[in-house]
């Protein structure tokens, strides 16, 4: 992959494909860090004279132009970061959109409307994306991928436009792709996983491949129910996948037989429903009451939890320790982020709602070595999976 610094931008029409997937509720944005993310490749390109054009998704409006996915929230914070006016097309490729590009002038930036508003960008169908393609490539003269938390999907610009257009990767791209070949290629050892969030199912590619690759695997939030019901104990009403215990099983043998210490709550916070004040005992990991369910890790596990960090000198964490939303049960998440601030390893927060995470507590984060903008980009890369977008910005 070429960087932005080998295109001659100057003058040119630049399609930067960004996420800006964030949180809404209504029109305020709840977190913008991957707004933040893609400022610096932005802002460089409208340094050097580009005109640039945006493109993103946001949620999933199935095709269909749908108001309440508008990006027109994300436009206004986006010209407030960049502190520069930002364009807005009421449509995708239409004439909103034609005529917006056209009065761009050198130095000024436009975002188009919601690229999943056009059904030719989630299509299965290779003649329906590509004819998708040709009318977005047609606003532009280049390409810059910088979107790496959609770079796992095949879609139309992700996929097919660069293939229709001299292209390169941001910077955004190339530190994630940077940071995440430092995982996988030669970790300092101790290299240690923490993986949470609510189903085993989500994860499976990469607890397989990465049990290859560890020395430990810490396992906690909603997924740990699914590990200690393999292991033989009742959880009572907490999550728990069935269809998958003969697979999670299997990652315990194979974890023992190479030697991979994979670590469970020991204890938990077991609530009697799902609600932020709900009534809650800490309980043992292996005596989950049958009228409770654990939303959260427990005292001893945090304690469990943070020692086994603290040596370690590689650090990948994905998914949340609980149901971090409610501030009863988010302390199992504060003390795995806050481990890794105060470790001296190469930490990385495997973006989603690890990311969020560490902003709605309040961490520091340049206390992290890096937050990546993709959990899903970061673990299909992590299983050994060829991305999509990744594959079109090498060619």
């Amino acid at each position: 992959m070429i960087g932005i610094d080998e295109l001659d931008v100057k003058g040119r029409r630049v399609f930067v494909r960004a996420d800006l997937n964030v949180p809404l509720d209504g029109e305020t944005i709840t977190d913008d860090g991957r707004i933040r993310a893609s400022v610096p490749t932005i802002r460089k390109l409208l340094e050097r004279g580009a005109r640039v054009i945006v493109g993103a998704h946001l949620g999933r409006p199935k095709g269909t132009p749908t108001p309440k996915y508008s990006l027109a929230p994300v436009s206004r914070r986006l010209a407030e970061l960049l502190g520069e006016d930002v364009a807005f097309a009421a449509d995708v490729v239409g004439e909103s959109a034609r005529s917006t590009v056209e009065a761009l002038q050198d130095g000024q930036v436009a975002l188009l409307e919601n690229l999943r508003f056009e059904p030719g960008e989630e299509s299965k169908d290779d003649a329906a994306r590509g004819e998708f393609a040709d009318r977005l490539a047609a606003l532009a003269e280049l390409y810059v991928g910088d979107g790496f938390g959609a770079v796992h999907r095949k879609h139309a610009s992700v996929y097919d436009v660069p293939k229709r257009l001299p292209h390169a990767a941001g910077d955004l791209i190339l530190a994630e792709v940077e940071v995440l070949r430092r995982l996988t290629e030669d970790p300092a050892r101790p290299y240690v996983v923490v993986l949470g969030g609510a189903k085993v199912s989500d994860k499976l590619g990469v607890i397989a491949n990465l049990l290859a690759k560890v020395d430990r695997l810490l396992v906690g939030g909603g997924m740990a129910y699914t590990f200690l019901k393999a292991q033989g104990h009742e959880v009572g009403g907490s999550l728990l996948q069935e269809d998958q215990l003969d697979t999670v099983r299997g990652f315990l043998d194979e974890a023992a037989a190479r030697g991979v210490e994979l670590l469970l709550p020991v204890d938990v916070l077991a609530a009697t429903h799902f609600a932020a004040d709900a009534p809650r005992d800490v309980v043992d990991a292996t005596a989950i009451p049958a009228d409770r369910q654990g939303l959260d890790i427990g005292p001893r596990t945090r304690e469990l939890f943070a020692a086994k960090l603290a040596d370690a000198r590689t650090v990948f964490w994905n998914g949340p320790m609980g149901v971090f939303e409610f501030d009863a049960f988010s302390g199992g998440t504060r003390a795995v982020a806050e481990a890794l601030v105060g470790s001296e390893a190469f930490t990385v927060v495997g973006g989603g709602d690890s990311a969020a995470a560490v902003r709605r507590l309040g961490l520091p984060e340049d206390g992290f070595s890096h937050i990546s903008t993709g959990g899903g980009a970061s673990l299909e890369y992590l299983e050994g999976k060829t991305l999509p977008g990744l594959a079109a910005l090498e060619e």
